[in-house]
């Protein structure tokens, strides 16, 4: 019994210090400690990126579980999610979660509730899912590619890292966007890593578009390059970019990639290591975003009535950039490749304890999100492409 109390004192000690709490409730209600132990879970990928770097790097995962809201200024929004973009709305057997993020998701929304609606989709969709199940709500969204789906236990099976690594002077190749992927990059930027951000014209990265003081801190000293694949000669530059790499950070669901002419598997044959985050893993074709994907694999949090909050700001993409991060930092003992499955909505789960409750605190005891001191510049976009594209030139001659 000793042993499990001194679990649960770590266990709310770690999120009283990582700032989710203020992130979590109603405004007009008490903070509160989450379920579940992804704040100390966060705080060991941290001791083991510090390990790996030999100390250069020394995070602390906890606080940067609520990094984005010292920046933003979020919020905790009970049933709606500190960034505005997300609903928990009851179902005919549950509840679940409903992102509406993206300029055509009003569109889709529409489409998936059979009816035309507003600027605001909400109160169709919360009526039409008062009649329909989570899992017809989950078959609809895949199809339609909305990031939605039920409040319910998902599969926990995660990536262990191999044997640590050094990754100082590799070359990193970033795909991603927003924030996941981003902070893997730039915590192996950190470990003195390389890093290439890549866009395409038509899909920037959409946290340019968010605040420029937390993006900065992401993508500071890194370079932008920016390629149509549609272009012949760019999509050879493109494969002539990613066979250059060491190390390849993505985020796209594999039919996209396979568009671009890249192959995960193949770089990895060849001894690369190959980051895949996907919102449920790489079989699946379901989209999602960090708030979610962190509410569909059951980190929520419940009131005193028994009503699901959100937890945390978008928790999903910290955490896993952090587990990204520490996979990209190890390798196969014998210098092979790999191809690292990171599916975020298993990496929440598992940090999800049966038996652990939501649970209120003094907030006197609740440090706030803090930000850490942002140096140097974000580069703008696709300002370093001719520079890079001439280095590639120069390499292969």
């Amino acid at each position: 019994m000793s042993g499990a109390s001194g679990d649960l004192s770590h266990r709310v000690r770690d999120w009283a210090e990582s700032g989710v709490p203020l992130l979590t409730g109603h405004a007009d209600g008490p903070p509160l400690i989450p379920p579940g132990s992804a704040a100390t879970v966060a705080r060991r990928q941290t001791d083991r990126i510090a390990a790996a770097t030999g100390g250069r790097v020394r995070l602390d995962g906890a606080r940067l579980l609520s990094e984005r809201a010292a920046f933003t200024g979020f919020g905790r929004g009970g049933s709606t999610s500190a960034g505005g973009h997300c609903r928990l709305l009851p179902t005919a057997d549950g509840w679940a979660a409903v992102s509406c993020a993206r300029p055509d998701d009003p569109v889709l929304l529409g489409a998936l509730v059979c009816r035309e609606v507003g600027d605001d989709p909400s109160p169709d969709v919360s009526s039409w899912l008062r009649t329909h199940t989570g899992a017809e709500l989950a078959e609809r969204a895949e199809l339609l590619g909305v990031a939605a789906g039920p409040v319910a236990p998902v599969e926990t099976t995660t990536p262990q890292p191999l044997q640590p690594r050094p990754v100082n002077g590799l070359r990193v190749v970033d795909f991603s966007a927003l924030w996941a992927g981003p902070l893997c990059a730039h915590i192996l930027g950190l470990a003195g890593a390389h890093v290439i951000k890549v866009e395409t014209p038509t899909r920037p990265d959409g946290a340019r578009r968010g605040n420029p003081d937390f993006y900065r801190l992401l993508h500071a000293g890194h370079e932008s390059v920016v390629l149509d694949p549609g272009d012949r000669e760019r999509r050879s530059a493109l494969a002539d970019l990613v066979a250059s790499a060491d190390i390849v950070i993505e985020a796209s669901r594999p039919r996209a990639l396979a568009g671009f002419g890249l192959d995960a598997e193949g770089f990895a044959e060849s001894g690369g290591t190959w980051i895949s985050i996907t919102a449920h893993g790489r079989a699946s074709n379901r989209i999602g975003f960090g708030d979610d994907i962190a509410a569909c694999a059951g980190l929520v949090a419940h009131t005193d009535d028994g009503t699901p909050v959100f937890v945390g700001d978008a928790i999903a993409d910290p955490l896993t950039g952090l587990t990204a991060a520490v996979l990209a930092m190890s390798a196969p003992a014998d210098g092979s490749g790999k191809l690292w499955d990171v599916a975020m909505s298993s990496v929440v789960a598992a940090t999800l304890d049966p038996a652990s409750v939501t649970e209120p605190i003094d907030e006197a005891r609740i440090l706030a999100p803090s930000r850490r001191e942002t140096t140097g510049e974000a580069p703008p976009s696709g300002r370093d492409t001719d520079a890079v594209l001439a280095r590639l030139r120069r390499q292969s001659v």
